[in-house]
């Protein structure tokens, strides 16, 4: 569209023949003519500023479609049972749905890196747990970087790693087993980097003689103690509930400040003098790079709000974690933090990226 300036051009033609043609009645004829040249001038005006209203004033009216929620772990883990909770309460908040789609892989590499990959219109978000800033420490190269690849907005819940037994063990306290951990070889399954580096973190504070065995899947562990084929294992809350609400182990350690409401029973690792021992399993929401800073700002805010549903927070509460919502800015550093401090614990114990 070519927008008219609102000066009037004397040198117009028309203007100019109809002046010369009326010279008797030259004001009465030109007055209108005048009228209609500034109206037109003026509407196409108004169309052009219409046409050049800022980009972030359509923003306001996000999301316009649909918001697909990538949550790179299988189905029924708890970062997916987490997110389904979230995409349900959003997605009733918006007035658009949103999807969780699942894309597991590679301890969630294939699915995070479909979201760097992704627009960054806040229509493509993920939903990740610690290992996000762990995997740069345990693996030599991924297809993006965890540092610059993505928004950070918020982390949504934390859950703090635990240590379990079975229920006939002869470990009946924390106490006991780093007592039998210190006079003989102890084995202490894990399945991903954050439970492996939180039995190396406790290996090295306790100065014990435990010693790591690997394994694909929490389940697989969980199998193995039950059975007494294995001594014990660090897992998260969501994967020892079942078979602790079932009869079959027992949380014996809690790798976190204070105690948990739903294991009572079960000492921190500082109440057993290994100060230190803290490993917090995180629910963390991210955005592409570059996604606009009044999205994050209307995510964020949003969760805030359905998070203090008494009902999600029982949920939550349920589920072992504990809802912290964040900030982006600290969210960003703790990412850091994190990265840091799980790389001087690999360092010490002379764990290199594979």
């Amino acid at each position: 569209m070519r927008c008219p300036g609102w000066a009037y051009k004397h040198n117009d033609p028309s203007t100019t023949n109809a002046i010369r043609n009326n010279t008797n009645n030259k004001h009465n004829r030109r007055q209108p003519m005048l009228n209609h040249r500034w109206m037109r001038a003026a509407v196409m005006s108004l169309a052009c500023l219409a046409a050049a209203m800022p980009w972030s004033h359509a923003a306001a009216k996000w999301p316009d479609k649909p918001v697909t929620l990538i949550v790179p772990y299988a189905p029924g883990g708890g970062t997916d049972i987490v997110s389904r909770l979230v995409a349900q309460k959003l997605s009733e908040r918006w007035g658009q749905s949103v999807v969780v789609e699942n894309r597991p892989g590679a301890n969630g590499v294939i699915g995070t890196g479909h979201v760097a990959k992704s627009a960054p219109d806040g229509h493509t978000l993920l939903m990740v747990v610690g290992s996000h800033a762990i995997n740069p420490v345990l693996m030599k190269s991924l297809p993006y970087d965890t540092a610059k690849g993505f928004t950070p907005i918020t982390r949504l819940a934390v859950s703090p790693m635990v240590l379990v037994v079975a229920k006939s063990s002869p470990y009946k306290t924390l106490n006991d087993l780093v007592e039998a951990a210190r006079r003989q070889p102890l084995g202490v399954g894990y399945s991903e980097g954050q439970t492996r580096l939180t039995g190396e973190l406790l290996r090295q504070v306790g100065k014990l003689q435990t010693i790591p065995v690997s394994y694909k899947g929490g389940a697989q562990i969980m199998v193995d103690i039950i059975g007494g084929h294995l001594a014990s294992g660090f897992t998260s809350v969501l994967t020892a509930l079942p078979h602790v609400n079932g009869g079959n182990l027992r949380v014996i350690g809690v790798a976190a400040d204070e105690r948990m409401p739903i294991f009572p029973d079960a000492m921190t690792f500082k109440e057993a003098g290994l100060d230190g021992v803290q490993s917090l399993n995180w629910y963390g929401l991210f955005g592409p790079a570059g996604m606009p800073a009044a999205t994050v700002e209307q995510i964020h805010r949003d969760l805030r709000e359905v998070t203090a549903d008494p009902a999600v927070a029982k949920q939550m509460r349920d589920q072992g974690a504990a809802i912290v919502l964040t900030p982006p800015d600290a969210f960003r550093a703790f990412i850091g933090s994190e990265t840091q401090k799980w790389a001087e614990v690999a360092r010490r114990g002379g764990i290199r990226p594979e």
